[in-house]
């Protein structure tokens, strides 16, 4: 609670507040040092600094200041779930348990905690049902803070109390739009829809997330306001399908893919080399090569779940021996190129390839985001364009290599990709403008949808019969 004995510090730290509800981030982390120079253990203004730092990407500092709040504050339950989340985050699994678990000690109801058990749990393939029901029935509609001026644009999200979500953080501005997001799977539908002029329905990955995804399409049949990324499209999109319905694109080669048991896999015959992925995992997760047979049965033992995607292994290497992942975003109706790594190995992201290091293919990538026609050549582009038709998403990406001849050879297709800003450093400035259109374009995306739904009156309350409100 605030020290109402201390007007220093009351009213530093009700500026910080009011400049965080209005959006000026460093007025606010301003505010908040000056409230803490007059208590450095003050656990409202460490909490709110943490939780300001973390929404602007300056993860570090976040986690410094909720330690600093759990240290004074060893009673209070929220900066451990803060610090629970950012582990669960890193993937640091039993470290998330043991701060989750800590906190509902404290507060044995507390729904977030709750929720972040029930997911770390599920990824050590433990039970957790109780805590996915403690933590989403009864708290499946959020509404998030609202940090603009005036009334803002009523946005309804569709999210997966999971995983498989479309990260957004970078082109949904809570400046800008009031949200209020639906963890679908535990929705109560005879409650009425809150208020919205569009709803984005950021489940993104059909493998992962069926259930999640057949009730966001139930939600979204209560309403008539427009929709980004509809469930209907989204939940053609799994990696089976996806390899189904591009395979006869001209210009563009994609995989075999074929969904198989544990069991079938070890008792199948099967090509050599093969890939093999867990469905609903990314950036690499689970996914392998096989080279021989006599190597299959170690590979499984690595990989979750007792269905697997085995994938046909196209060798993208150049002459060189080098792979090149191009990353291409697919937002409304438009092509952006986001980046292109370089790497030796099959298994290429850019977060792993040794891109920083080498000027070459810096510049290299650099002349695709400057002129991906150019780069990529007429074939390949309209093989792009032609799946992107076929897809029929408002905002999705593909990544994907080029063959000698010129052909597109598909890696992946969903809506599941990010579009994360170039790291500080002077080296990545040519990536910028590249980065900032693409955002740019999920923004304007966003605000044609909400214009038109207030146009058109249709982000209007929604009743529990299903009946819409006049």
């Amino acid at each position: 609670m605030v020290d109402a004995t201390n007007p220093s510090l009351l009213s530093w730290l009700h500026k910080a507040r009011q400049a965080a509800a209005c959006g000026e981030d460093e007025a606010a982390k301003a505010s908040y040092l000056e409230a803490l120079r007059h208590d450095a253990g003050h656990f409202d203004a460490l909490h709110e600094l943490a939780t300001l730092a973390y929404g602007s990407g300056h993860r570090s500092a976040a986690k410094t200041a909720w330690q600093r709040a759990s240290h004074f504050h060893p009673d209070r339950p929220e900066s451990l779930v803060s610090l629970a989340n950012l582990a669960a985050e890193e993937e640091c699994w039993p470290e998330a348990r043991r701060l989750y678990e800590a906190a509902l000690r404290l507060q044995p109801a507390m729904a977030p905690a709750h929720q972040g058990l029930a997911r770390t749990l599920e990824a050590l393939h433990e039970p957790a049902e109780r805590h996915w029901q403690q933590g989403f029935v009864g708290h499946a509609v959020v509404a998030l803070p609202y940090r603009g001026q005036g009334q803002g644009l009523p946005l309804l999200l569709l999210v997966c109390a999971r995983h498989g979500n479309i990260p957004t953080q970078h082109w949904i501005d809570d400046r800008h739009f009031a949200i209020t997001a639906i963890y679908t799977e535990f929705y109560d539908d005879t409650q009425e829809l809150p208020e919205h002029a569009l709803i984005v329905n950021l489940i993104g990955d059909a493998d992962l997330s069926p259930q999640a995804l057949r009730r966001a399409r139930d939600i979204v049949r209560r309403s008539s306001a427009p929709v980004i990324n509809h469930p209907d499209q989204v939940e053609l999109t799994d990696r089976c399908s996806n390899a189904r319905h591009m395979a006869d694109i001209p210009g563009l080669v994609t995989a075999r893919v074929t969904k198989m048991t544990r069991a079938s896999l070890a008792t199948t015959p099967l090509s050599y080399p093969l890939l093999l992925r867990a469905p609903g995992f990314h950036a690499g997760r689970h996914f392998d090569k096989v080279e021989r047979h006599e190597a299959l049965a170690a590979t499984l033992a690595t990989l979750p779940g007792d269905e697997l995607l085995a994938i046909e292994f196209i060798d993208a290497r150049g002459r060189d021996g080098l792979v090149r992942k191009f990353r291409v975003m697919l937002i409304d109706g438009r092509m952006y190129p986001l980046h292109l790594a370089i790497a030796s190995d099959w298994k290429v992201h850019y977060f792993s390839a040794d891109m920083a290091e080498h000027p070459s293919y810096r510049a290299e990538e650099a002349r695709f985001l400057q002129d991906m026609p150019a780069t990529l050549g007429a074939g390949a582009m309209a093989a792009l364009q032609e799946l992107q038709a076929r897809l029929a998403l408002d905002f999705a990406g593909v990544d994907f290599a080029l063959s000698e001849d010129g052909r597109v050879l598909l890696f992946e297709c969903n809506a599941t990709m990010a579009i994360y800003p170039a790291a500080e450093a002077v080296l990545w400035d040519y990536r910028r403008p590249a980065v900032a259109a693409a955002l740019a374009a999920a923004r304007q995306m966003l605000a044609r949808g909400a214009a038109d739904g207030v146009r058109h009156d249709t982000g209007i309350r929604q009743m529990p019969n299903n009946k819409t409100a006049v």
